[in-house]
């Protein structure tokens, strides 16, 4: 019965692990046809050089009868198997070779090791038993029987298309008859590879078709998919939460390197760094909203950053800059002016006598 869970398309994966056990969309009745088709061809193209060949091969034979050496005839033997081994070669060789591309077209070249391995249940007799008399047996069985029946068709209706003509046989000449009776075969053989080989294209389709339906997978079995290949869902988003608070720890440890921290005062916090000389831009340490803005003014705190107050500034650093980017040029101005302000207050500070720790907060 069939699972009706089953309602998605296989998935890449799938589908490799059904290749690696040699699993793949075929007809084997495919390769068969095309190369019986393609020698077939072969055959009745080149048949006219090969009656002069056996006709002088013939008359040696005759020659050498009568005569009667035995050295001619072994040599003329010689002759007659290489003759022979150059005529079968290129048809064998042919119909090997369109027999090898029909295969590999259906479902590419397959290495499957497991497929090769031994199967003790395939020594069962019971079970061949059953799979003889199984409904896929007799589907084989209707699968080589159906074009069978269609050949035997049209050689019958070939046959009396031309029987007036084959009555009328003994009338004619004998080499007349040979080349009529050689082209009806021929004819009979190229439609017969044709219909071989309509049935074995639909029966690649159905295989096909059939391959897809063995493969569906439910929804369960694409998460049991899921899981094997990316991991437990659960486990990935602990995994991140854990990489976001490392980052979160390091980014608060930079913020000690600071040069400047601006605030909205309260919803953001963006702590810069420059350092005259050795950067070209100034860079975002640290950014955060609410919870992690206030941790990032607690470490500015700390460790003696200044703390800027400057809404717009801070808004649009945490929109448009990611941490560890340098600031975009169309806030250099504003920065700069926030920078040489810092400064110049830092400046006052140590003239004064003030530690350079004691510029905690300032407003722009």
């Amino acid at each position: 019965m069939a699972d009706d869970s089953r309602t998605e398309r296989a998935t890449p994966r799938r589908r490799q692990k059904a290749r690696e056990k040699g699993q793949v969309a075929r007809s084997r009745e495919l390769p068969g046809a095309l190369a019986v088709l393609g020698m077939v061809i072969f055959v009745s193209w080149v048949v006219p050089s090969w009656l002069d060949q056996w006709k002088l091969l013939w008359q040696q034979w005759l020659v050498v009868a009568s005569v009667g050496e035995l050295s001619n005839a072994t040599l003329l033997l010689r002759t007659t198997a290489w003759t022979a081994a150059t005529w079968v070669g290129p048809v064998i060789l042919l119909g090997w070779v369109l027999a090898l591309v029909g295969s590999v077209a259906q479902g590419g070249l397959v290495l499957a090791p497991q497929a090769l391995a031994p199967r003790l249940d395939r020594l069962n007799p019971a079970s061949n038993l059953a799979r003889l008399f199984s409904l896929g047996s007799a589907g084989a069985l209707l699968k080589s029987v159906v074009p069978v029946l269609f050949i035997l068709y049209l050689a019958i209706a070939m046959l009396a298309r031309d029987w007036g003509q084959i009555v009328q046989a003994s009338h004619v000449s004998q080499r007349a008859s040979g080349i009529w009776a050689l082209a009806l075969m021929g004819e009979i053989a190229w439609k017969s590879c044709l219909v071989f080989l309509s049935w074995s294209l639909m029966d690649y389709l159905i295989a096909r078709m059939n391959f897809e339906r063995q493969l569906r997978m439910s929804k369960q079995d694409q998460r049991e998919e899921t899981k094997e290949t990316e991991g437990n869902p659960q486990v990935k988003i602990r995994i991140r939460r854990l990489q976001r608070q490392m980052r979160r720890r390091r980014m608060l440890r930079d913020v000690a390197r600071a040069t400047v921290v601006v605030t909205n005062p309260t919803e953001f916090a963006v702590a810069l760094e420059y350092r005259p000389g050795s950067m070209d831009t100034p860079v975002v340490l640290a950014k955060g909203r609410n919870l992690l803005a206030q941790r990032i003014r607690q470490e500015a705190n700390w460790h003696g950053v200044p703390i800027v107050e400057n809404p717009p500034l801070a808004q649009a650093l945490y929109r448009a800059v990611e941490v560890g980017q340098a600031i975009p040029a169309k806030l250099y101005a504003v920065v700069a002016e926030l920078l040489a302000f810092i400064y110049r207050a830092q400046g006052r500070l140590r003239s004064t006598g003030s530690t350079v720790t004691g510029l905690k907060t300032l407003n722009a």
